[in-house]
């Protein structure tokens, strides 16, 4: 079985702070025929579970920070071809979700550059660690997140898609990313989240949301739109397979990531 490459048809330019640094970047994303690539300067890394180099509150590629939110874009676009263009070691923050890299990639448009065959999962792939777990095979795009603070608000919420592919441009791209109200001094103190304010993070308190939620469940959706990008390094369309996860961060994430594609007949 094949499916489509594709690349944008035409190069987009995006600026604004990254996410954790709050350094300006300019970031271009061009058309391209080598795969989904970043690149600072002479550096360019491929986009692919052995050359994340760190899963700190972000997956780090190689130089280049917070690529899960593009890569998430880049997944529900069904873009396989991309070089990204960095004047900075971080991809810009925008406004916490993956929904403006989304409308200006898709109002790009994309062209096809041929066929790639789409692997065989000749096993299901399974990982657990403590009370994380994703389970991952091939599938329609079913896809569900299971978040969980525990007795802490806001408990547990479960967010799941039967077809992924059509939610994902308005039900998960808009969910941004978010911090809990306790943990903020701990954050501002190891010097992250600096791109971030309360238009691009949602605060979740001890009784509540402190700002305004596009979702009454915006932290699980947004957990999905992370694992979306995170596993989509292992460079399968997410619209082929079947994705249950509970609790899982980048860490966890990245590792089932690599588990996928060694899983996936070449």
């Amino acid at each position: 079985m094949t499916f489509p490459r594709k690349t944008i048809a035409s190069p987009v330019r995006f600026e604004g702070l990254g996410l954790h640094t709050g350094v300006p970047v300019i970031m271009m994303v061009h058309p391209s025929e080598h795969g989904i690539r970043f690149r600072i300067g002479q550096d360019i890394v491929k986009a692919s579970p052995e050359n994340v180099t760190d899963t700190t509150r972000c997956t780090r590629l190689g130089p280049v920070g917070t690529v899960e939110h593009l890569m998430s874009a880049l997944a529900g676009l069904e873009i396989t071809d991309a070089e990204v263009e960095l004047n900075a070691a971080e991809v810009p923050g925008m406004d916490g979700s993956s929904g403006i890299f989304f409308d200006t990639l898709h109002a790009a448009g994309t062209a096809e550059i041929g066929e790639a065959v789409l692997p065989h999962l000749y096993r299901r792939v399974f990982f657990k660690e403590g009370d994380t777990e994703i389970a991952v095979g091939k599938g329609t795009g079913h896809w569900r997140y299971a978040f969980d603070t525990g007795a802490r608000w806001p408990g547990r919420q479960v967010v799941e898609t039967v077809s992924v592919m059509e939610d994902y441009p308005v039900s998960i791209s808009r969910a941004r990313t978010f911090a809990f109200a306790e943990e903020i001094p701990m954050i501002i103190q190891l010097g992250l989240g600096k791109g971030l304010d309360e238009s691009s993070a949602l605060i979740l308190g001890i009784e509540g949301y402190k700002n305004e939620a596009r979702f009454e469940d915006e932290p699980a959706r947004h957990k999905l739109l992370d694992i979306i990008g995170d596993l989509y390094l292992a460079g399968i369309p997410i619209r082929f397979l079947n994705v249950s996860s509970d609790r899982s961060g980048h860490t966890a994430n990245v590792k089932t990531a690599a588990l996928l594609k060694q899983s996936a007949e070449p």
